[in-house]
């Protein structure tokens, strides 16, 4: 009778032996959890070091060198060395900034280049390499030969004789003759037999002895 009655007294209490053996298995499955987690942490074999690549604006690091294998390009473009055109005094100097007595038309003007005397037929030279932009007839300049060079710089040789020595394209270097003394700009006939030399620099005048300085 006493067996029974135990049986029944454990019958109504199972439910809450259950829960508590639940209870327990779940405190020994964390503590299990949590040792084996502290373990890992502590276990060198499994730590990862992440590194990120040193990549600046200013070029590749020790961690992204660059390509041994591919050849550096030479930096081939050369300063200009300017020559004077041709040999002679200058009589009329450049005035862009102030006028200047022009003995053909007896008045008062700007003047954007270099008027220099030689002898008609005197070798006209490139000041600097470059290529013959144009060759014509200009109304007032006579017969003019105009050049460009690296840096934005164009030469411009009138009054010269109207044979000339070069053609539209053609690649010339400083020294090259490319036509001769004369005297073909009305507007500079006073002066005589001369060359006319004026420069521009990105669309701008200077003064061509400024230019023929740079070499």
């Amino acid at each position: 009778m006493r067996n029974n009655k135990f049986l029944d007294s454990l019958k109504g209490k199972g439910y809450y032996i259950a829960l508590g053996l639940c209870a327990v298995a779940i405190g020994i499955s964390g503590y299990l959890y949590y040792q084996n987690t502290n373990n890992e942490a502590d276990d060198p074999k499994i730590q990862v070091s992440v590194t990120t690549p040193n990549i600046t604006e200013d070029g590749p690091s020790a961690t992204n060198p660059p390509d041994a294998t591919k050849p550096q390009q030479p930096d081939t473009k050369l300063p200009l060395k300017p020559t004077r055109p041709v040999s002679g005094d200058t009589v009329a100097g450049y005035a862009m900034e102030a006028l200047q007595y022009n003995q053909t038309t007896r008045d008062w003007r700007v003047h954007n280049g270099i008027d220099i005397a030689a002898q008609a037929g005197t070798e006209v030279l490139a000041a600097a390499d470059g290529t013959v932009y144009t060759v014509f007839e200009d109304d007032t300049m006579g017969t003019t030969v105009v050049l460009r060079h690296d840096g934005g710089y164009v030469t411009k040789y009138a009054s010269l004789d109207k044979a000339v020595s070069v053609t539209v394209g053609q690649h010339v270097t400083s020294g090259t003759v490319i036509g001769k003394v004369g005297n073909t700009a009305l507007l500079e006939t006073a002066i005589g037999d001369h060359l006319h030399f004026s420069v521009t620099c990105d669309g701008k005048s200077i003064d061509p002895e400024a230019f023929l300085n740079l070499s």
